[in-house]
């Protein structure tokens, strides 16, 4: 795991706006420091300098969270390709 941001806030759409130190990538969980998860990223908004995430809450007590690092999963569950089967005739 490595830290890539801080959550900043939920936003009114209720999304979680995270204020990021690295780069991520769509689709990337963010956890806090028990592995627990806390978000998926949707998309990257603001300056490219300093980039903030805009993220899906993947709990229901998304405000404890507020003012916390976050760190991404090395192994992300949401890039896992899926494997293809043909049907047979």
């Amino acid at each position: 795991m490595q830290e890539v941001g801080e959550v900043l806030h939920l936003a009114r759409s209720g999304r979680v706006i995270v204020q990021l130190t690295k780069l991520v990538d769509e689709g990337q969980i963010l956890c806090d420091e028990k592995s627990g998860r806390v978000a998926k990223v949707m998309e990257l908004i603001g300056p490219v300098r300093k980039p903030y995430a805009s993220a899906t809450p993947l709990t229901n007590n998304i405000k404890k969270y507020t003012g916390k690092k976050v760190f991404a999963i090395e192994y992300s569950p949401a890039k896992k390709q899926k494997k293809l089967r043909r049907k047979r005739k």
